[in-house]
C-alpha cells in the first residue's frame, strides 16, 4: 500500500467529502470524519492495516469550488502539513451554471477551474509524498445530459492536471457508471450529486484501490 505508517492522510473538498464533519478540525473518534466517504476510508486502513496508524482528517465543506479551496489551501492543508492529500471538488464549479444560472459570480469556467487546481497541486506536491485528484462525478447515464457533460469535461481538465504533475487521478465517476448500469440512480443518490452510504463506499473504495489497499494488511 502506497500510504506509509504513521502518515497523514488529508482529505479535502466539498459537501461529499465533508458529510457533516468534526469543526473546526476533521478529525478524531466517533463521528468527527463524518458520515461520507473519508469515514469509511478510515475504517478500511483500521481494519486492515491496524499498525499502520493512518492518521486521517477531513477538511471538506458544504458549497465549495475550487476557488474556496484556493482561499483556505494554506491554513487548511499546507499549514497541516500532511503526508498525502487526497482532493474532490469540480461538482460544485459545474453545478451552479445550472441552479444558479443568472448569478453569473457564481460560476466557475472550466479554464478557470484547471488553472486554480494546477496552482495548487503544483504549490502541493514538493511539500507531500503524493497527490490523489479525485474526480467530480454526476449520478446521470446519460452522458448527453448538459451537466452530465460538463461534469465529464471539468474531470478530463482534473485528469490534465494529475498528469503534469505526477499526482494520481482517481476517476470516480467511472466507478459511479460501472454501478449505474446495474443499479438505477436512486438506489444511489436522490439529487444525483450527494451519495448515499453505498454511495460513498464506492468512491472509498476507488480511493483505496489507487492506493494500493489489501484487505490482507501488506505492506
Amino acid at each position: 500500500m502506497q500510504l506509509e505508517p504513521r502518515s497523514k492522510l488529508l482529505m479535502i473538498g466539498d459537501s461529499i467529502t465533508d458529510c457533516g464533519r468534526q469543526r473546526p478540525g476533521g478529525e478524531g473518534a466517533f463521528e468527527a470524519l463524518g458520515n461520507g466517504y473519508v469515514s469509511v476510508v478510515d475504517a478500511f486502513l483500521k481494519a486492515a492495516y491496524p499498525a499502520h496508524v493512518i492518521r486521517v482528517v477531513n477538511k471538506g465543506i458544504g458549497g465549495n469550488t475550487v476557488l474556496d479551496l484556493q482561499s483556505r489551501w494554506q491554513a487548511d492543508v499546507l499549514d497541516q502539513k500532511p503526508d498525502y492529500v487526497s482532493m474532490m471538488i469540480g461538482v460544485n464549479d459545474v453545478w451552479r451554471h445550472f441552479d444558479q444560472p443568472t448569478m453569473l459570480e457564481a460560476h466557475v469556467h472550466r479554464e478557470t477551474y484547471e488553472s486554480v487546481l494546477d496552482e495548487l497541486v503544483a504549490s502541493t506536491k514538493p511539500v507531500v509524498r503524493h497527490v490523489y485528484l479525485l474526480s467530480p462525478f454526476y449520478l446521470e447515464t446519460n452522458k448527453s445530459d448538459a451537466m452530465r457533460s460538463m461534469v465529464d469535461a471539468y474531470g478530463e481538465s482534473m485528469r490534465a492536471v494529475a498528469a503534469k504533475h505526477g499526482a494520481t487521478f482517481v476517476d470516480v465517476q467511472a466507478a459511479f457508471d460501472a454501478v449505474l448500469s446495474e443499479l438505477y440512480t436512486a438506489a444511489w443518490s436522490r439529487d444525483r450529486v450527494h451519495p448515499n452510504l453505498a454511495g460513498h463506499v464506492v468512491i472509498a473504495r476507488a480511493f483505496l484501490a489507487a492506493i494500493g489497499f489489501d484487505w490482507q494488511g501488506t505492506p
